[in-house]
């Protein structure tokens, strides 16, 4: 079988765990090391293949557009903050990603690399109007809008999370919006007050891991049982909406976990999927268990498309917010993200632009 897979070289390389290592100075001489020695020691390089490409002719223009815009006025977005794979990819297509809500997190899930604190700064009253306005003057066609938790607030932020798309929405009316929600600690009359005549086109919010390992991996606060709850009832209370979840890999699951997390999330009614590769952000946070070949991630690729899912990305370079309203746009029966050129991040078995029936099936 062949497949679609990048040909880009990161700036950075990132580690993966070797738990051969031995402290041995070499010709049998024991090297005493620091703890922090040790974590630097066990990290290898990512291989070779593990790239992605820049985009060229209009959609490169149009990143040098969108990029200057952000210089110039002074914005912040994830995809920088987060030293993004995909922000060439994404930009040079009118994507972009903003977090709100604040820098830190009241949670402390062991894979990411925002802040934790138990009181966060007050919210920005002043945050919805400067949203809206950087969405604005980067001439976007579709944003994605993510968040932190906020388990200091009653509602979860939901209120605010609410204001900030509103006004995004009235001052951007042209523009798809897609929300990454936290879990609202599980509050479901937070998740109503919140999608209660939200204008959006995609509810997001993501599983993670396979629940193996949420004890592992994520915030006691959280699990893959409550985040399938948020997004099954996102769904009964806005079948309109788009709902999306993703998944990594890498942190110590196995194939068949990971197919059996997939069927899960589409027995929620999950309409979308990503899956991607785990990159440790420092050498405090989990170790990476296994880098998988783009082989593999074309094969679940498929058994996501198998599932049922109405739009899939998986590659190791792919991140929850990758092509996102190429996505959508999948989801909506347009071509998969996948087929559109041989650039981005995602791989896959397809070579036609007609998705397996398979894929569309309970799907008017």
């Amino acid at each position: 079988m062949s497949f679609f897979y990048p040909h880009v070289s990161m700036e950075r390389r990132l580690p993966i765990i070797d738990l051969e290592e031995d402290g041995s100075g070499g010709c049998g001489v024991s090297v005493e090391m620091s703890p922090l020695e040790k974590r630097k020691s066990m990290r290898k390089r990512l291989p070779d293949w593990f790239r992605t490409s820049l985009p060229t002719g209009d959609a490169q223009a149009r990143f040098n557009g969108t990029k200057g815009n952000v210089v110039e006025h002074g914005l912040n977005t994830v995809c920088e903050e987060a030293r993004c794979p995909n922000i060439h990819d994404c930009w040079g297509r009118g994507t972009a990603t903003f977090m709100i809500a604040g820098e830190v997190c009241t949670r402390g899930c062991r894979f990411c690399a925002v802040g934790t604190v138990r009181t966060p700064p007050d919210l920005n009253p002043e945050e919805p109007g400067e949203l809206a306005d950087a969405v604005r003057r980067m001439g976007l066609s579709y944003a994605v809008i993510t968040v932190v938790n906020r388990d200091d607030l009653s509602d979860g932020g939901a209120s605010h999370y609410k204001g900030c798309i509103q006004r995004v929405s009235e001052t951007n009316p042209e523009v798809g919006l897609e929300l990454l929600c936290s879990d609202l600690d599980g509050n479901l009359d937070s998740l109503e007050m919140l999608l209660e005549g939200l204008p959006l086109k995609v509810f997001a919010h993501n599983v993670e891991c396979v629940p193996r390992l949420d004890s592992v991996v994520r915030d006691p606060r959280a699990s893959f049982e409550q985040s399938l709850k948020i997004l099954r009832h996102a769904k009964e209370i806005r079948p309109d909406l788009m709902t999306k979840t993703s998944l990594m890999v890498g942190l110590g699951e196995t194939d068949e976990e990971i197919s059996e997390a997939m069927a899960m999330a589409r027995e929620a009614g999950v309409d979308m999927i990503t899956l991607g590769q785990y990159l440790q952000p420092s050498i405090r946070h989990l170790p990476i268990d296994r880098i998988p070949e783009p082989e593999s991630f074309a094969d679940w690729d498929g058994t996501a498309r198998e599932l049922g899912f109405r739009a899939v990305a998986s590659g190791p370079l792919v991140r929850s917010s990758y092509r996102a309203g190429l996505l959508w746009e999948e989801a909506m029966g347009g071509e998969p993200v996948v087929t559109r050129d041989s650039t981005g991040s995602a791989v896959s078995h397809i070579f036609s632009a007609k998705i397996p029936t398979s894929a569309k099936a309970d799907n008017p």
